[in-house]
């Protein structure tokens, strides 16, 4: 349940700190409509819930990231593309307008010997545009400013006045390699607002899911962290266990990125027992051949030795920049979503760790391998039998807001839904990866320049998340 608490602009930083002091975590920020008068709401997850601090935004807004500096894209955001208006020490730097002046987004550096370099926005891989505006002494960076945001889609306006089941397209669509935590997200904020909640066969099924798009997600991103040091027979190993994932997603479910599995209020993926087994078996042989692949990676010394101390985040900064998933576990910080997944299968689920988490690349890699496993025998436990469609019944009473917090390969993604009757008033997408850019920015100060393509790619986050 979300609990919506309304107070006064003036009261939001000290209803925030007494909140924080109760051991609450920032979970996004989001402007919004309320009878035509314009609305700021900031959602903190506690141990008993989500709740979200809502004040209207007639007048500027106290800025709460010195409090919270994980509320700093939020913040930019709603002011470039809502009007919000926040009170700072210092101006609020743009975030999605992309102001043609350099003062207007980039970080203040001075100094003798500093220079920029830019990398992007195109790219020679089949990735979204996304700039980076480097800034170094010699081979040494500084700073790193990264400019996305470069293809407004308007999938949440487009989600306004849709039929509240019709509208998860929109958010199916804001990212395929997450296509499945963002519809369930959506779903779970749908069914929080009815007063819906899923039955043990429809936590099931889109537990199945999120795994299986959890596995072709981590056997990816170590084929590209092995693209990032030039390792050309791990890159194509773990190419080869991706296309094999999500062949495996096509033979199941009909797609292999999982469109069309997830729907609000009953499930649109079931399998009979011996669809079940044959999965089972096949994902039996691709853990087989991903603990080979592994073993060779992990045997590659020069591999390993470019990896280590590459790209710290440390678990101070981690928390600071409000770093989630894999990024921040890699740090030592023990949070997953699917720890407190009423929603989900993940009963008695502990949250992966490795011995030594030091934040940096190798930790980003190591962290990775320990959850394939993870997540090889959580389907294997999931896919016992029959897998059939399950539903949504009434299990409590409607809410003006729902939100749903899923975690995805990249982090906890949190989807904030807000009904007028059946119709979606507002629909909020806030995914890991938006959640993970600061991070990713903060990791590549003090590292050499060519050590950035390799960082990016232990983060591995979305473009496409931001071009909503």
């Amino acid at each position: 349940m979300t609990e919506l608490v309304r107070i006064d602009a003036a009261q939001l930083r000290q209803a925030t700190e007494l909140i924080l002091a109760e051991g609450a975590s920032f979970a996004g920020a989001w402007a919004s409509e309320q009878a035509g008068i314009p609305m700021w709401r900031v959602l903190m997850s506690t141990s008993r819930g989500t709740r979200a601090l809502t004040c209207a935004a007639t007048e500027p807004i106290p800025s709460i990231t010195d409090l919270v500096p994980a509320a700093d894209w939020d913040e930019r955001e709603a002011q470039d593309l809502c009007g919000v208006s926040f009170q700072r020490e210092t101006p609020v730097r743009t975030l999605a307008t992309h102001s043609p002046r350099a003062q207007d987004w980039m970080t203040a550096v001075s100094g003798s010997g500093v220079h920029q370099v830019a990398v992007g926005p195109v790219h020679a891989g089949v990735i979204e545009s996304g700039h980076f505006r480097l800034h170094v002494v010699g081979e040494r960076i500084l700073a790193m400013d990264p400019r996305l945001f470069y293809k407004h889609r308007g999938l949440e306006r487009a989600a306004r006045g849709e039929q509240s089941d019709a509208a998860i397209a929109y958010a199916q669509r804001a990212c395929a390699a997450c296509a499945v935590t963002n519809s369930v997200a959506y779903a779970q904020a749908v069914e929080q607002a009815t007063g819906t909640g899923p039955d043990r066969r429809l936590r099931v099924a889109r537990t199945v899911l999120l795994e299986l798009e959890r596995l072709y997600n981590h056997l990816n991103d170590c084929g590209a962290l092995c693209a990032g040091v030039g390792f050309a027979p791990g890159t194509m190993a773990f190419a080869a266990l991706k296309d094999r994932a999500q062949q495996l997603n096509m033979r199941g479910f009909g797609h292999r990125f999982l469109f069309g599995t997830v729907r609000v209020g009953d499930g649109g993926a079931h399998l009979a027992a011996d669809e079940s087994d044959a999965l089972r078996s096949e994902l039996r042989e691709l853990q087989v051949d991903t603990a080979a692949a592994w073993r060779e990676l992990s045997f590659a010394g020069s591999v390993q030795a470019r990896l280590e101390g590459v790209g710290v985040l440390d678990a101070d900064a981690a928390r600071c920049m409000g770093a989630v998933g894999p990024a921040a576990r890699a740090a030592g910080i023990r949070e997953d979503a699917r720890s407190s997944s009423s929603g989900l299968a993940y009963d008695g689920f502990t949250p992966a760790s490795i011995p030594s988490p030091r934040g940096d690349v190798s930790s980003r890699l190591q962290i990775r391998g320990v959850e394939l496993e993870q997540s090889f025998e959580l389907l294997r436990a999931l896919l016992d039998g029959e897998m059939p469609a399950g539903s949504a019944s009434i299990a409590g009473e409607r809410s003006p807001i729902g939100v749903g917090r899923v975690e995805s390969p990249r982090g906890a993604t949190v989807c904030a839904v807000e009904l007028d009757g059946d119709r979606v008033g507002r629909m909020h997408l806030r995914s890991g990866s938006y959640a993970n850019w600061p991070a990713l920015a903060e990791a590549c100060a003090g590292n050499l320049l060519p050590d950035f393509p390799l960082i990016n790619k232990s983060f591995e986050l979305c473009y496409a998340c931001v071009d909503r």
